[in-house]
């Protein structure tokens, strides 16, 4: 089969009862564009609002000529997003009794679930622990922590006082924890003291001590730090009416040896500072359990998350809390087909928007079931997701194609050990998907009865703009599809003219939809710049994109200097940075470059300083201290020797050449621009051993 192949729905999905036919999505989708006002105003009043939205719902100006760029949804209107995905499934739904989450753990033995309105108690009495240490509606909080239940807690709690919460992901260094502080002039941490990724244990609270010591010698001083008991809840005493959530955990320092001699092991000593670490546990005990929510205005700010920037620094991206809440419960119900007795699993981490968006406020928000897991794919058996999925019955699932890349090398038996029966929906997210996947994920997981919907979307959109819709949309495998419901896509050329028909250029955004980012926090200038400056009157993705004669959108990667490995958007510049801050590199550039599990890896060149070797030791150095200032997403696969780079004659790096260098191809086109076409021969033939 061939990536052209098209796919119709499975017939017994047709007739889902909340995704239309192909016929009616159309109908309802030309509406939302031509009517967006009226389309999304109507889909509102599913939502509590203590002042409800008033015509027109959307006002903005996505053209740099025309003045400032703003996008506003249902300003004036007033609501809380926490009430609307808690109160109101406890209280007007009568869903109290459901599971909102079972969490599974790192190890197979270690599970728990909680209901609604367990879930409504718990960020009620830490919303009131904030409150009490002074946290007001528009201050920030970070967040970092792993794949726990609190987790979920806390950036509900932030929600519910009208605080903004800025998440992130556990695998990050001190370093960019401290720089993310910095930048969102956060008040206050949230950690844990540590976690395990499989057999390798993180721990946390050093981490988070690192960075507040970088904080500290930049004259930023964080007031207090929040800390859970994670590893060592033994200590914990659960208050009697609710299970501990999640369980106790194995205590391990030395993760060596057997799973019995681990399990025997002290828990490593978490470093204390009384003057500003407070224990969660010891904050919730005398909590209340009411909290009264904080009413906000649809635009206000909701949470904040750093994506990387071509400069190198991380973009805030800033949510509002109206627009997101109705777009990010409205994909979540359509592309799913969600209903009420399905039992859904995301498996990406809250540190990402797919986390916020797909396992917190869209499942939420529809009050669904949904399975929240802190371990890994392949971990302690490489059968581990097809075990979960029988385990809870999941029914839709959502998965990254690097997942599904690493189990494919595995073949089929590790699937085939598990029924799936329950399965009904797959989806894939944070890449292009290769159609060799697709196809091994649709014939072998799905068994050729699941339709696979393929999201495109971005931490700026907030949630699904390009997607198949399950049992209406025949679907072609790697393909994005057709747009969402208020999204109008486009294809550029160079010139920004629009191209129409079977064709390939920059993919941009015609009008906003009620989740589009706002802002990047605390810099408007950085966001106009970024996002419209480059084609006055449209939102710029920065990826490009081919429509082909069927209408169907395929996404080709980024154009600018990104790259995405394993489903994770890493900055060139970012990585660079680190690089040439070792004392024997005097210059450095990274690109991409193919990995049959990753989808793209960093391959990186470095020109070291006069008189400096380079040697496997500077190598692991390097890497290492890629490590520490970005994280181990970002750790480069490939670091070669260039003595020398390609450079046209202004000196900018041809990043073009260095690419078509790195996976050995010696077409480089047009080389009329360089200043020193010699360099080209010498850095093929230092060229590193490669896999792909």
């Amino acid at each position: 089969m061939s990536s052209a192949d098209v796919f119709p729905p499975p017939p017994e999905v047709s007739a889902a009862a909340h995704v239309p036919s192909f016929q009616k999505y159309q109908e309802m989708y030309e509406r939302s564009v031509r009517e967006p006002s009226e389309f999304w105003g109507e889909i509102a009043e599913d939502f509590y609002w203590r002042v409800a939205p008033a015509q027109p719902l959307l006002k903005y100006n996505f053209d740099v000529t025309k003045g400032k760029i703003y996008i506003e949804w249902m300003k004036g209107a007033v609501t809380n997003i926490c009430y609307n995905v808690l109160d109101r499934n406890v209280q007007e739904k009568k869903l109290g009794d459901k599971v909102a989450f079972y969490w599974e753990g790192n190890e197979p033995e270690e599970s728990t679930s909680i209901t609604y309105v367990e879930l409504l108690k718990k960020v009620c009495q830490f919303a009131n622990v904030l409150r009490d240490q002074g946290v007001k509606k528009g201050d920030c909080v970070s967040i970092y922590m792993p794949m726990v239940i609190e987790l979920v807690v806390a950036m509900l709690a932030c929600a519910r006082i009208g605080a903004i919460h800025s998440i992130v992901f556990a695998g990050f260094s001190a370093e960019s924890l401290c720089e993310r502080i910095l930048d969102s002039h956060c008040c206050l941490l949230i950690t844990a003291d540590g976690f395990f990724r499989g057999d390798k244990l993180i721990n946390l609270k050093q981490i988070a001590d690192e960075a507040l010591k970088k904080c500290a010698e930049k004259n930023y001083s964080l007031r207090k730090c929040i800390v859970l008991k994670h590893l060592g809840r033994d200590d914990v005493i659960c208050d009697g009416t609710s299970k501990c959530s999640p369980p106790c955990k194995r205590l391990c320092q030395n993760v060596q040896g057997n799973k019995q001699d681990r399990a025997k092991r002290a828990a490593p000593q978490t470093t204390w500072n009384p003057s500003v670490d407070l224990w969660w546990h010891e904050l919730v005990k005398n909590a209340g359990t009411e909290c009264e929510p904080e009413w906000c205005d649809a635009e206000d700010e909701l949470f904040i998350l750093y994506t990387s920037g071509s400069t190198g620094k991380p973009k805030g991206v800033v949510h509002s809390v109206g627009g997101y809440m109705i777009f990010t419960a409205t994909t979540f119900k359509y592309v799913f087909d969600y209903h009420h007795d399905d039992i859904y699993w995301c498996t990406a981490d809250i540190g990402w928007i797919t986390g916020h968006s797909y396992l917190v406020y869209g499942p939420l928000a529809n009050g669904a079931t949904s399975v929240l897991f802190e371990g890994l794919p392949i971990y302690p058996d490489i059968s581990r997701m097809w075990q979960i999925i029988d385990k809870y019955s999941v029914t839709k699932f959502y998965t990254a194609p690097t997942a599904i890349r690493l189990l494919m090398k595995f073949g089929e038996e590790p699937v085939k050990r598990y029924s799936r029966k329950s399965l009904k929906i797959l989806g894939t997210v944070g890449e292009p998907i290769n159609p060799e996947a697709w196809l091994w994920y649709y014939n072998v997981v799905g068994e050729k009865r699941c339709p696979i919907v393929d999201t495109f979307w971005q931490t700026e959109t907030g949630g699904h703009v390009l997607t198949p819709l399950p049992g209406a949309t025949a679907t072609k495998p790697g393909s994005a599809t057709f747009p969402f419901f208020g999204v109008v896509p486009a294809i550029l050329n160079e010139s920004g003219e629009e191209l129409e028909g079977e064709t390939e250029g920059y993919l941009v955004f015609k009008q906003p939809w009620p989740a589009l980012m706002r802002n990047v926090y605390r810099n408007h200038e950085r966001f106009e710049t970024t996002y419209f400056k480059k084609f006055p009157g449209y939102y710029v993705t920065g990826d490009g994109c081919r429509r082909d004669k069927d209408g169907y959108y395929w996404i080709t990667g980024r154009i600018d200097d990104m790259l995405n490995v394993s489903g994770h958007l890493l900055s060139t510049a970012e990585v660079e940075s680190a690089l040439v801050e070792h004392s024997s590199v005097a210059e450095a550039a990274a690109v991409s470059h193919p990995h049959p599990v990753k989808g793209e890896c960093l391959y990186c060149f470095v020109t070291l300083r006069d008189g400096q070797e380079f040697t496997s030791s500077l190598t692991d150095q390097l890497k290492k201290l890629v490590r520490e200032k970005i994280g181990p997403i970002a750790t480069p696969d490939y670091i070669q020797n260039a003595p020398g780079l390609p450079k046209t004659r202004s000196g900018k790096i041809m990043r073009r050449v260095l690419r078509k260098i790195a996976r050995n191809d010696r077409e480089l086109g047009d080389t009329s621009t360089l200043a020193d076409t010699t360099v080209i021969h010498q850095l093929f033939e230092n060229r590193c051993k490669t896999i792909h």
